[in-house]
């Protein structure tokens, strides 16, 4: 039998047939071995201190307080059982990219979204799911029973149909149909459309945070997409649109991963800005990578 830790390669993840098997082993590879728990603090906030006494978690001692005060206080959390989670995740064309590796970004973005939604499951978090693509194509309303996980699979596992994407009107749709404020985790490659810009994306990020969510981004782009490995003439074809072009890869290669920087970076500041978690990945990293600095990033909110 394999050792847990294979189960986090994507090729062995992508023979696993069931989508909660994938799920499953995706989150019980990666905290194999932790002593610490990546759960705490994703679905907790912070209520307020008492002080310590014997017996409780130094880690949750308060180092701040104490050097004002010289004195030992807990940080108490409560559980937001009434908060809900919507996990967005984009299903168009361009997603259905993958140069090479074992996984295209939608199937990468799908595995991630499944082992987050096993995870706050197994957590009894309220979790819903939207799917887009030029609109929601799907909406799980957000559950915490157990026998809820199989109808969010379900969803992700027959997500692999796919067209020609509308972002921005997509997100500013989803903001309007997500009337309660809860905690969104949105997965796309953030590319625009035709005839949109990365501002009106932008915008639509900014619609779903200005209606009060707690906005996590994960910024999913192909390891070909962020290095352009390729070289000599080739003809380039917009996966949408199926447009193409030739052109000399070593001529446009430096411009190119220079604009790639740029729009990453664009992303990330205005998600600084916007108090939005901003998470970028390389379809080349591992699951417990990303999910783990993901996690600690959360913690170290609280």
């Amino acid at each position: 039998m394999r050792a847990v830790e294979e189960y986090l390669r994507p090729d062995v993840i992508r023979e696993v047939e069931r989508l909660d098997l994938k799920a499953r082993f995706i989150v019980e590879g990666f905290i194999a071995g932790l002593h610490d728990s990546p759960y705490y603090g994703f679905s907790s906030e912070f209520s307020d201190h008492r002080k310590y006494t014997a017996g409780d978690d130094p880690k949750n001692i308060d180092w701040k307080v104490y050097a004002r005060t010289d004195r030992l206080y807990i940080k108490r959390f409560q559980a937001e059982t009434n908060l809900d989670c919507n996990l967005l995740l984009d299903v168009s064309e361009s997603m259905a990219y993958g140069y090479g590796g074992p996984l295209t970004k939608l199937e990468y973005a799908t595995y991630m979204a499944a082992a987050l939604a096993y995870m706050m499951v197994n957590q009894q978090d309220n979790v819903g799911l939207v799917t887009f693509d030029r609109e929601p194509t799907h909406v799980v309303p957000p559950r915490s029973k157990r026998s809820h996980l199989p109808a969010l699979l379900g969803v992700l596992a027959s997500a692999m149909r796919h067209r020609p994407s509308r972002l921005s009107q997509s997100l500013h749709r989803t903001a309007d149909l997500l009337q309660r404020r809860g905690l969104v985790v949105l997965f796309s490659d953030l590319i625009p459309a035709d005839r949109e810009t990365q501002q009106d994306v932008i915008e639509g990020l900014q619609h779903l945070r200005y209606r009060g969510h707690d906005l996590v981004c994960f910024h999913l782009l192909d390891h070909a997409e962020v290095t352009f490995p390729f070289q000599g003439s080739v003809r380039f074809v917009d996966i949408e649109s199926m447009a193409s072009v030739q052109a000399d890869a070593d001529a446009v290669g430096a411009d190119y991963r220079q604009e790639v920087r740029r729009f990453i970076e664009r992303y990330r500041e205005v998600c600084l800005d916007e108090r939005i978690d901003y998470v970028s990945v390389d379809t080349a990293d591992s699951f417990d990578r990303v999910l783990l600095s993901f996690l600690k990033a959360r913690q170290a909110k609280f």
